[in-house]
């Protein structure tokens, strides 16, 4: 699928991350009273535009959910700050926060354990509804209508979440995402636990509901196959900081970070050869409580050199793209 490049340029973003960090304090041995931290998200910052789709991209541990999570004020922020139309998010009184979950909402990983068993599918889609009193009418209705955009039948709102397979679950968690009729979407990992045809059926309807609705997703992925069908920018993450953003064509097609170069390679391309340059990593990523010193990738980086291990490299911009290493 190939979606259709659109240009940003002179228009205000919905969403602005400055210099974001989500830190975790952790306490070394019984009696000390020094405190290191588990670095989650260490000095984020991105943008999201109204109808844009970002993609976000990572090993599992980099970081990326505690990222979604933090945005959407689960997980408190250590410092920096979250924009939502040019408003503060953080820190934000309860109220506050209530009213703006109408324009932000998600879709979790895992269909299943994100439903309650104990109610049925007209309760679930209509749950957000019913709380900020916005339901006209017959909750019946507006349960069918919701069921319908999805793709599901109507009598789907009679039945509880164990009667349907996983891509139909996770269809309902659209559903009730979009009830609210919301401006930004949260898709974290939301179609890792499907099948790949089932995939790309979610894809195709989180693409036609944002061209019907207008909406905006922060699409969090550790498959940048996925990733690059549905995005229209990618950033790519590392133990908790952005190594790389650009748009999706740029990012596949001439990535600049090895890191990025390393995540390409390993998507398999079937009746295709691997493309001239080809990288691999040895090991695992580092400790997000003990990132190394340097660039963070510099213990797997098969063109690491001296200065990658004493100096942090600044996320440089170059046009269109930004990319943190020192080979630029």
């Amino acid at each position: 699928m190939n979606r259709e490049v659109t240009s940003y340029e002179g228009s205000q973003p919905l969403l602005s991350v400055k210099d974001l960090k989500t830190w975790f304090p952790v306490k070394r041995g019984l009696f000390s009273r020094q405190k290191d931290y588990i670095r989650a998200v260490d000095g984020v910052s991105l943008e999201l535009f109204p109808g844009e789709t970002l993609g976000l991209v990572g090993e599992s541990g980099c970081g990326k959910t505690t990222l979604g999570r933090t945005l959407l004020g689960l997980e408190p922020a250590t410092s920096g700050g979250i924009y939502f139309k040019n408003s503060l998010l953080n820190p934000m009184r309860r109220k506050q926060m209530n009213r703006l979950r109408q324009k932000i909402q998600v879709v979790f990983q895992d269909p299943l354990s994100s439903l309650n068993p104990r109610m049925s599918v007209m309760d679930i889609v209509t749950e957000g509804l019913v709380q900020f009193k916005r339901i006209e009418g017959s909750k019946r209705d507006h349960a069918r209508r919701l069921i319908k955009e999805v793709g599901l039948s109507e009598d789907a709102i009679y039945r509880y979440p164990h009667e349907f397979s996983g891509g139909q679950r996770q269809r309902i968690n659209i559903a009730r995402a979009i009830s609210l009729r919301p401006e930004f979407i949260i898709c974290d990992e939301a179609v890792s636990a499907l099948d790949v045809s089932i995939q790309a059926q979610a894809i195709n309807l989180l693409i036609s509901l944002q061209e019907r609705f207008q909406l905006s997703y922060l699409f969090i992925s550790h498959d940048l196959s996925v990733v690059s069908n549905i995005a229209d920018r990618i950033a790519v993450m590392y133990l908790g900081q952005i190594l790389e953003k650009g748009k999706t064509a740029d990012i596949i097609h001439e990535p600049l970070h090895p890191y990025t170069k390393v995540l390409i390679d390993a998507v398999p391309v079937p009746g295709k050869e691997r493309r001239g340059e080809s990288m691999e990593i040895k090991g695992e990523a580092a400790s997000i409580a003990t990132p190394p010193p340097g660039c963070r990738f510099n213990p797997r980086c098969p063109k690491a050199m001296a200065v990658c291990r004493e100096i942090p490299p600044p996320l440089r911009r170059f046009g269109d793209r930004e990319v943190r290493c020192h080979l630029y």
